[in-house]
Parts: structure tokens; sequence; C-alpha cells
């Protein structure tokens, strides 16, 4: 079976950030969607994420503990300023969960 190509909507300019468990928490939101004028470094986006959620100190502690998917790919130790993230794509922010 041949794999399916990602679908990606290049014509958006945005890329959603998706918070989960006790960053979304910290954030007071699920989610932001940003805009972008083409691709963007993943430490492009994590600055930004920062900047939106300053006013909470716990959101850019658990923010540094999260694994990251970038459209459900795992980021895993690559360098942030070394990953592209494309136009309608979504980025995943896991904080370690309890058991896990």
């Amino acid at each position: 079976m041949e794999p399916r190509p990602r679908q990606v909507d290049s014509e958006s300019g945005h890329v959603t950030l998706r918070y989960w468990a006790s960053l979304r928490a910290a954030a007071g939101v699920a989610e932001d969607r940003l805009e972008v004028a083409g691709a963007v470094t993943l430490a492009d986006l994590t600055t930004r994420a920062r900047a939106l959620h300053a006013s909470s100190e716990r959101f850019a502690a658990v923010l540094g503990t999260c694994s990251v998917l970038v459209a459900d790919r795992p980021v895993a130790s690559a360098d942030p300023a070394a990953v592209l993230v494309e136009p309608g794509e979504s980025v995943e922010f896991l904080p370690p969960f309890a058991g896990g």
C-alpha cells in the first residue's frame, strides 16, 4: 500500500499550535493559530508561543519539557532551528504525562 501524501493547506498562511494537558491549562487555551508567510522554523513558533503566553510563568516552564509533533511527525532531539513547519501544518506540544 502506498503512503498517503500529507495534505497541507499551503494557501492558508497559518500554523496551528495545539497544547495538551498541563500546557493547555497554563495557556488557558487549547490552541493558537499563527499567521505565517511561508515555512517557519519550530524555534520561531516556540518563541512566538512563549510571547503569546508571557503572562503565564508556568507556560514557559512546561513548554520546555514537551515532546513535539509536527504534522504527526515526532521531532525527537532535532534542533528546533532546523525543523521547518509549512503553512497549514499543526504542531502538537505534549507535556510528560503521569504513568507514561
